[in-house]
């Protein structure tokens, strides 16, 4: 197995229109969509599509989860409970979301190959596509750079993240450090949003046009990538410093925070969600330590919770204020824990039977996809790759993964495994 990264408790060793074009193309015709060419009109409906990506580091148990078999003896201690879907059963410890399963679909026939994180994780979050001999972007910088910012006053692609926050390039692969990602360490803002009181706006416009011109200059001799990084994180910051409000937790009514819960998990998903309404294209949220190879009951019972409560609330926050129709959310990890127990009480890395969930944006409601054998060991079905999950998020987010390519100098790539197609059964 490959060394495992520091965060995992693992103990062994060009295309679209802009959204200022379409407003002026447009003019005077909002309110009359029936009337608009087909083109335009699915440009508008592409331009309000968001996603949210709820990333469970390490693995998450579908045992525990979304596909429980207390009967089977690989079930482990935990009942089974009804779920809003008749004849549909979660474990125990995702309550509420049972409440809200036929507003989500689960599949539970995920077969995806790598059972390492160093490998594992990039594959699934990249999509594996068919190696061209570039480095493909994360989902999220493939989504800021195929759709562009669902907001223009706001970046297309945030990380919110415990620890340490930061301007992450390598997130964009080959698309270049201006797809790149702006992490919040613990959902906060960047450090010095405020601007100093003893800088004016006059002095902060000099500062910043001299900057420009010294990264010019420095541009002229030099590799441009670095600057290139440098000045997107500048400008994502600086469009966060005007938004300053989505980040005041006393705007942020107590409530919520008693719903979404006030560990890690829950203020994050929180804040993800004010960051959705506000318009961000892209949100991921990660979520640490859910390697379970001790211990794996106890650790469930603790960690599985801090997902149950902060997921249902986002899903019903969002069909509330009319938004899960146009938002994506996806909760998963690079692949689940396996059937057997070990020596430890904890379950392994099991890439090749796993449970993934899925709501709004064109998910069908409801629908438990894929088949697996009585233990729940295997797939007994038709199993889904990562590709076929890329096709299906691009496809829900208005991009033919057939058509639509990346062109990188000269040469066109594809967005998604040429060999995939997307999974029907969990599309409406």
């Amino acid at each position: 197995m490959n060394h495992i990264p520091h965060n995992h408790a693992c103990g062994n060793t060009e295309h679209g229109v802009s959204r200022r074009q379409m407003l002026g193309t447009l003019g005077g015709a909002v309110g009359f969509g029936s009337l608009l060419q087909p083109g335009i009109a699915a440009e508008i409906k592409k331009q309000h599509k968001q996603v949210c990506l709820i990333w469970l580091d390490g693995g998450m148990s579908q045992y525990e989860s979304w596909h429980p078999l207390p009967e089977s003896k690989f079930g482990g201690p935990f009942r089974s409970i009804k779920t809003s879907i008749p004849g549909v059963h979660f474990s125990e410890l995702v309550p509420e979301t049972a409440k809200i399963a036929h507003k989500i679909s689960v599949i539970r026939t995920m077969e995806t190959k790598d059972p390492n994180h160093s490998t594992g994780v990039p594959r699934i979050q990249r999509g594996d596509p068919i190696d061209r001999g570039v480095t493909y972007p994360h989902l999220g910088s493939a989504v800021a750079k195929l759709l562009g910012p669902a907001n223009p006053n706001l970046p297309p692609y945030l990380w919110i993240k415990p620890g340490n926050g930061g301007f992450i390039a390598k997130e964009a692969g080959f698309l270049g450090a201006q797809y790149g990602t702006l992490a919040l360490g613990d959902g906060k803002p960047p450090i010095h949003i405020h601007r100093p009181d003893g800088v004016s706006a006059e002095v902060e416009a000099a500062r910043n046009a001299l900057r420009l011109k010294a990264n010019e200059r420095f541009k002229a001799y030099r590799g441009a990538s670095e600057i290139d990084a440098y000045e997107t994180s500048y400008a994502m910051a600086r469009q966060l410093m005007a938004r300053k409000e989505i980040f005041d937790d006393s705007k942020m009514d107590p409530k919520d925070k008693e719903r979404y819960g006030t560990h890690p998990l829950g203020r994050h998903i929180l804040q993800a969600r004010r960051l959705l309404e506000a318009g961000v294209r892209f949100i991921k949220v990660n979520s640490y330590h859910w390697d379970t190879h001790g211990d794996n009951f106890n650790m469930s019972q603790r960690l599985i919770p801090q997902l149950d409560r902060p997921f249902a609330a986002l899903i019903n926050d969002l069909e509330d204020r009319g938004m899960l129709d146009h938002t994506l959310v996806i909760v998963m990890s690079e692949f689940g824990r396996t059937p057997i127990i070990n020596s430890r009480l904890g379950r392994d890395h099991w890439p090749d039977c796993w449970s993934i969930a899925l709501a709004g944006c064109g998910i069908k409601r409801g629908a438990i996809i894929g088949e697996t054998t009585k233990d729940g060991a295997f797939v007994n079905s038709e199993g889904y790759d990562i590709g076929h999950l890329f096709h299906t998020i691009f496809t829900l987010l208005g991009l033919n993964p057939r058509k639509t390519r990346y062109r990188i100098k000269g040469q066109k790539l594809a967005i998604a495994h040429d060999d995939c197609e997307p999974i029907k059964e969990v599309m409406q």
